[in-house]
């Protein structure tokens, strides 16, 4: 078992996630798909799709995001040279349940499963790289440790080593929070697939020594760490569009 159930105390939780429920309707060139995880809970995750001879990037949104939050952006990511798969976490957007730090986990393993097969289904490439922006890189460093075999790669966008430095701010000691930051730590170590890292200069919420400590302990031998200047936590895209899509271009390709 994880650690992370060390974060899963009410006090934490209240203060760790921010769900809005919300459903838009499915852009044209999109696909929506209910994936069930556990009795009467299932999560909403939307494709975004450039074709299927084109890899696919598993995302995995950020905190007080939705899927179609995306339906806006996937269109950068499509041209960037990839099919876009976003998906929830319970109790956000069209997805059932409350969030926790241990569903994060095992979730993530039954969407990448899920993805997989549909892709598989619908005859397109099984070419798969796992993303991650801020509370996402939970689930995204879980399986790149996880499946190194299995995906070509990893992207963290405003990421953080691990999620106990939420317990922290909230007076949570270092003795009881070690164990889950030690896994941490050797779960980013365990990776070996190419990976991307790429983090605001001036991200106040989520600071760049995160992302630093992120490109430090990968032990892949193709790792990259791509800093937007002047953009902060939410601002990424807006600052460095340019920088922020050719570089997963030249990721991906």
């Amino acid at each position: 078992m994880s650690y992370y159930y060390l974060l899963d105390e009410p006090l934490i939780l209240r203060n760790a996630f921010f769900p809005r429920r919300e459903l838009r309707r499915c852009p044209e060139n999109a696909f929506d798909l209910q994936i069930s995880v556990e009795t009467d809970i299932s999560l909403h995750c939307r494709f975004y799709s450039r074709g299927p001879d084109f890899p696919t990037i598993l995302f995995f949104h950020g905190n007080g995001e939705i899927v179609s939050d995306y339906d806006g952006f996937a269109r950068l990511y499509n041209a960037a040279g990839a099919n876009l798969a976003v998906a929830e976490y319970r109790g956000y957007g069209n997805s059932g349940g409350t969030p926790t730090f241990t569903a994060l986990l095992s979730d993530a393993h039954v969407i990448f499963d899920a993805v997989k097969k549909e892709l598989a289904g619908r005859k397109y490439s099984s070419e798969l790289y796992i993303m991650g922006r801020s509370l996402g890189s939970v689930s995204a460093l879980e399986l790149a440790a996880a499946l190194t075999g299995e995906i070509k790669g990893l992207i963290i966008e405003s990421g953080f080593v691990c999620a106990s430095r939420i317990a922290r701010r909230l007076g949570f000691s270092r003795e009881v929070l070690e164990p889950l930051e030690e896994e941490c730590r050797q779960k980013i170590q365990r990776i070996r697939v190419p990976a991307l890292i790429i983090h605001g200069e001036e991200d106040n919420l989520v600071p760049l020594t995160e992302a630093e400590a992120i490109y430090s302990l990968l032990k892949t031998d193709e790792k990259k760490l791509v800093i937007i200047p002047y953009a902060d936590h939410n601002s990424l895209i807006f600052e460095g569009e340019e920088e922020y899509f050719s570089s997963i271009a030249a990721f991906i390709k």
